[in-house]
């Protein structure tokens, strides 16, 4: 009797520490990260509405993401007062380009600009709130790029923080596509067996993200094939998504 017990005893303690070593596996990411995806998110959603033609479908994603990212910021106990006005700058910036309506013929040709320095100034912000990890923006720096990616296919070249070459920031699809491969390619597959589906769904998006063509002041991609900014942006999201519920040390 004596024995049986130690034996529950002891398989009941092995069952703790295989839960909690498999806990780290599904972390979910910080909210800080959480808030610069959503940023980018719905920076990209905008660029799909215009061009897309305007469908509901796509202003009711804006809107959705514009509310997520709402519902993020205020799920950290403390923003500071400027990250809270470059929220504030970013989603005004991204109501003007409704605004705009249809079309470029009333989009102010400085307007792209714009956009893309209030997409900066509020990551740049988020990643100087206390507690932002850098080792948590896997996601974030895929979602960064598909923004990178659409911009490019619609309204021209996304001008990134070139001041910043040290962080995602600041580059672009030649660095960040390395980078990448870098952190996907750690990901424990044995730990977790859904990391090595998001590392194959990587190598597909990859290719595409590869052609973008930064390097060229001419909007066509590297193999002068047409730029896929739907496909790219519906696995970009799903990508990220998945990520965003994975330890970034997993």
């Amino acid at each position: 009797m004596y024995r049986r017990s130690t034996r529950v005893r002891f398989f009941a303690w092995l069952l703790v520490c295989l839960a909690s070593l498999s806990l780290p596996v599904f972390a979910e990411s910080t909210p800080l990260t959480q808030i610069q995806v959503h940023a980018c998110r719905a920076t990209g959603s905008l660029l799909l509405l215009r061009g897309e033609g305007f469908q509901e479908s796509h202003a009711a994603r804006l809107e959705n993401d514009i509310r997520a990212l709402d519902e993020a910021m205020r799920s950290l106990p403390q923003a500071s007062a400027e990250l809270r006005q470059h929220q504030l700058q970013l989603v005004a910036q991204l109501r003007r380009g409704v605004a705009f309506g249809p079309g470029d013929e009333n989009m102010p040709w400085r307007y792209p600009q714009e956009l893309a320095k209030s997409l900066r100034d509020f990551l740049t912000a988020a990643r100087a709130e206390p507690g932002a990890n850098p080792q948590d923006e896997l996601p974030a720096k895929l979602e960064y790029l598909a923004v990178q990616y659409l911009s490019r296919s619609y309204i021209g070249t996304f001008e990134i923080a070139r001041e910043q070459p040290d962080t995602y920031l600041g580059q672009d699809e030649r660095q960040l596509v390395p980078a990448l491969d870098n952190e996907l390619g750690a990901l424990d597959t044995k730990a977790n067996p859904k990391a090595a589906k998001l590392q194959t769904r990587w190598k597909y998006l990859r290719a595409a993200l590869m052609d973008m063509n930064s390097q060229s002041n001419a909007l066509v991609s590297a193999s002068g094939r047409p730029f896929a900014p739907t496909t790219v942006d519906r696995n970009a999201r799903s990508l990220s998504t998945q990520l965003m519920a994975l330890n970034p040390g997993s």
